[in-house]
């Protein structure tokens, strides 16, 4: 390799395309977190950082993939296990790699599954931030505000499966040999299903209720409470609510 070449490696990069990269980069984190404020606000476990950073590195590795074997294109440079090199595959491996995140957060509660839209979003985040990396920003930007609309207006907008709501109820309630049709006629009165339920009966005169409760997405934890709390002969509960998908 001689002084040209090796000028011409060290400089194939000026400062102003290292500025370029950085306005990606923190665009990608831009709209990493306009899809991630919505699902913190969610409370969900991949949130606003977690976002931030999946955009953010794949605009990283994109602009690696990208830019970063330029110097193989410098004549007479042939590094060994460079020659026929693909400086895709980098980006290629963010799409495939990009699942083991996924992978964490989708997670089956009862009878159905949660973390498929967030593990949809963490996946569309990555090819985003790729888009941008590469310098496409326009299409990253539109498919930015694509999604966030997406996201938010659909959680307004629910049918199928995301208008129930599955609710764990536990309960003691004293011994009644009413108490059990009034439950079930309240259950059907909320227009709910009963996906489980175990009754058992406690040694200290009272019958120990768990039951799992798909209730429409209209109903508020808040009646359920409500309800339980308003019973006298119901002398401990608990109400754990799911929030869909």
């Amino acid at each position: 390799m001689n002084a040209l070449q090796i000028g011409s490696f060290f400089g194939q990069i000026d400062f102003l395309q290292y500025a370029e990269f950085m306005i990606r980069i923190l665009a990608a984190c831009v709209c990493g977190a306009a899809i991630g404020y919505e699902r913190s606000r969610r409370s969900k476990s991949a949130g606003l950082r977690t976002h931030i950073i999946v955009c953010c590195a794949a605009a990283l590795m994109m602009i690696v993939s990208k830019y970063g074997f330029a110097d193989l294109a410098i004549t007479g440079i042939n590094a060994d296990g460079t020659k026929g090199a693909d400086p895709g595959r980098i980006a290629a491996q963010v799409i495939s790699g990009i699942s083991f995140l996924g992978a964490g957060i989708i997670v089956k509660h009862g009878s159905t599954v949660k973390g498929l839209t967030t593990a949809a979003g963490i996946w569309a985040t990555a090819g985003i931030g790729l888009a941008i990396g590469a310098g496409m920003y326009f299409i990253g930007l539109f498919s930015m505000v694509t999604i966030s609309i997406i996201q938010f207006v659909m959680h307004r907008i629910r049918f199928g499966n995301e208008s129930w709501v599955e609710t764990a109820v536990d309960f003691n309630v004293k011994k009644d040999e009413n108490f059990n049709k009034e439950f079930f006629d309240r259950v059907a009165r909320w227009k709910a299903h009963i996906d489980e339920i175990e009754i058992t009966d406690d040694v200290d005169n009272t019958m120990h209720y768990k039951a799992l409760i798909k209730i429409s997405a209209d109903i508020q934890t808040e009646e359920v409470i409500f309800y339980l709390s308003n019973d006298e002969r119901i002398t401990r509960f608990s109400v754990i609510p799911d929030i869909p998908g």
